[in-house]
């Protein structure tokens, strides 16, 4: 099993999806409870909502479930969020704060895991941001996300459909922020935040320098926006996917032609 499916497109825009990935050894999943064994933590269906809204548009997806190892996390294991419920690099429980392990992996796992999974992905989301920003003067990293849209052990209340994540204003341009909040703002029937309970994670971070002409935004998405249920199967909803790919499709398109534009593409 590859850690990574790379599909590469010379737009100066780049999706990464660290968390729609399935994937789980046999020898990891038999140690997941049968609470673990439904990967019910999955960013479900996000890489679906996503395809084919723009055109030769680079997409680096992680072939594993997050329960093998997390993408969107500091591979040094700190805490995205100090003093919030959150989840590791090898998530230890559920969103809900329930066990995940029969057996808990060890420090030394972790990092083999680490090495196999996390790192490779990261170099091949690296290299094509590179690509592109040799092509372009300028890359943007999109990261799609989703989560339900009720997690008590996370946040209160009921998540907004779009929440946006610059790290307080630090990843991307301004425009590029105003340009993703306008559009979901004015959204009908949707709801939105920017820099709520979800901020950006280690991918957005990490890779947003906007000084040095790369940029990075996370998005994620209330599920309720797409599924027929946030619960075991988890089904796609198709008329809740079609009403909501017209928002994405917006927001794609305007983010490309801002880097075109910052780029000095015509």
């Amino acid at each position: 099993m590859t850690p990574v499916e790379v599909r590469r497109g010379n737009s100066p825009l780049v999706l990464g999806f660290p968390h729609s990935g399935t994937h789980v050894p046999d020898e990891i999943f038999a140690r997941l409870t049968p609470l673990g064994q439904t990967l019910g933590d999955t960013d479900w269906h996000v890489d679906r909502l996503y395809d084919g809204l723009l055109d030769d548009v680079t997409t680096v997806h992680a072939k594993f479930h997050r329960y093998v190892i997390d993408a969107n996390r500091d591979p040094s294991g700190a805490s995205l969020y100090p003093g919030q419920n959150t989840t590791g690099l090898v998530p230890m429980t559920n969103f809900d704060g329930e066990p995940l392990w029969l057996e808990q992996p060890d420090a030394d796992e972790i990092e083999v895991r680490r090495l196999a999974w996390h790192t490779p992905y990261h170099a091949a989301l690296e290299a094509e941001l590179e690509r592109v920003r040799g092509i372009h003067g300028v890359a943007i990293l999109y990261d799609c996300h989703s989560i339900r849209s009720r997690v008590p052990f996370l946040f209160e209340g009921t998540l907004p459909d779009f929440n946006i994540g610059t790290n307080e204003c630090t990843t991307c341009a301004a425009e590029i922020e105003s340009a993703v909040t306008g559009i979901c703002a004015a959204a009908e029937g949707y709801s939105s935040v920017l820099n709520g309970r979800f901020k950006g994670g280690w991918t957005t971070r990490h890779y947003g320098r906007p000084a040095e002409n790369l940029h990075a935004i996370q998005m994620e998405l209330a599920q309720s926006t797409h599924l027929k249920t946030e619960a075991v199967p988890f089904d796609y909803d198709e008329s809740k996917g079609e009403r909501l790919r017209v928002q994405l499709k917006t927001i794609l398109t305007s983010i490309a032609d801002l880097a075109a534009s910052m780029g000095g593409q015509s």
